[in-house]
């Protein structure tokens, strides 16, 4: 091509003026820098040479090709595609309900709490607000103690909650009550309400709590119509099972017997007693007496066995009924006598021999019967008001 093609000489003097621009110092000082740049850190050495190195090539290549052609159109970018998208949340999926708070306390979070407390029917317990529980060995009156914890969803909400057989002692007896704790969102413990108490007015009442269970929502209360205590004996008491419900506000009964009704293993016996007949008088001022005592059964329920106590206020015994007397295990510390039983509808008569000394009979005169079952425990009556009767001397 000519020299004086002006296409080439403008290419020519863009090439010169370049290189004049980036040779810089030349490749030695740049094997230099990149010796010394490697003793640093990896990534700072990788950043010195992308320094140094990438003018130096980009100058020997400029000196050594062909002059370019014609500029080519600069390329359009092609549609960039968009990022794949994630996965996208499942519309039908409610979002998370708040968790429900756990109430399962134990007995001793309930009594490190001050709580609240229903009130105790016609007990004089302790305040009711802000109450500490004593242990279920406390022998302290009018203060509320615990018994036992069971737990259970009571209200249907899906979560645990905590119900407390509770006592208060007015002697040897006990007031006792079931009450449900659960905690609030903070985990504070808050009572819910009460399930029963004991010492409720009406047939339906009962005297004591024997245990509580909970299952499908449901509570369920052992209670028995007696507390045994005082010497009443655990087997006169009669046990139920009842079922409560939560309502939204409150606990109700909702299974299970709601009354008593009459005692089917009791009856009703009564006692009439003739006169104390005296003979005469021995040298010693002893006489012999008799006194004839009956036994009614005026039912509904046969008793077995029927014993006969006080009878040694009267005199020494001396024969006579006395032969068939059987001693009163039940009682062993008084002078009874265990005799046959009585049908229901019937009656049976003893007469019983005494010696009475010269001070005559005693002052406490009188007998009581008791109905006895076949395997000689003793029974209360459904009338006990005629169950005793005086002895009156005669003669």
């Amino acid at each position: 091509m000519p020299e004086q093609d002006p296409l080439r000489a403008r290419f020519a003097a863009y090439r010169g003026d370049l290189t004049d621009r980036i040779d810089g110092p030349g490749p030695d000082a740049a094997r230099r820098t990149l010796r010394r740049r490697r003793r640093a850190t990896a990534a700072t050495g990788a950043l010195a040479v992308a320094l140094v190195v990438a003018p130096i090539a980009a100058g020997a290549a400029l000196r050594d090709a062909s002059p370019p052609g014609p500029p080519a159109s600069t390329p359009t970018a092609g549609p960039t595609s968009p990022p794949s998208p994630g996965p996208s949340p499942d519309a039908s999926r409610s979002p998370a309900a708040p968790a429900t708070p756990d109430g399962r306390i134990t007995g001793r979070q309930l009594r490190a709490a001050a709580l609240d407390l229903p009130a105790w029917t016609g007990r004089s317990c302790a305040d009711t607000t802000r109450v500490t529980l004593l242990p279920a060995t406390t022998d302290e009156t009018n203060r509320p103690y615990l018994i036992s914890v069971t737990h259970g969803d009571v209200d249907a909400d899906g979560a645990t909650e905590t119900l407390a057989l509770l006592g208060c002692r007015f002697g040897e007896a006990s007031a006792k009550q079931v009450v449900a704790f659960d905690r609030d969102a903070a985990g504070r413990i808050v009572t819910l309400g009460r399930v029963a108490r004991t010492h409720e007015e009406g047939d339906g009442g009962f005297e004591d709590v024997r245990a509580v269970t909970v299952a499908a929502g449901r509570v369920r209360v052992q209670v028995a119509d007696i507390q045994p205590c005082c010497s009443i004996p655990a087997y006169w008491a009669r046990e139920q099972w009842r079922t409560y419900g939560w309502g939204g506000e409150g606990f109700a009964q909702t299974g299970g017997p709601t009354t008593w009704g009459r005692d089917p293993r009791l009856t009703d016996l009564a006692l009439t007693a003739g006169p104390l007949v005296l003979g005469e008088a021995d040298q010693l001022g002893r006489r012999q007496g008799t006194v004839t005592l009956t036994v009614t059964n005026r039912g509904p329920v046969d008793a077995d066995r029927v014993a006969l106590t006080g009878l040694e206020g009267i005199g020494t015994p001396a024969g006579g009924g006395w032969d068939r007397c059987e001693p009163d295990r039940a009682a062993p510390e008084e002078s009874s006598c265990l005799l046959d039983g009585v049908p229901a509808g019937g009656s049976r008569s003893w007469t019983f021999r005494f010696r009475v000394g010269p001070a005559g009979p005693g002052a406490a005169g009188s007998a009581l019967v008791v109905h006895h079952s076949a395997d000689r425990r003793g029974w209360p009556d459904l009338r006990p008001g005629d169950n005793q009767a005086d002895v009156r001397v005669r003669g």
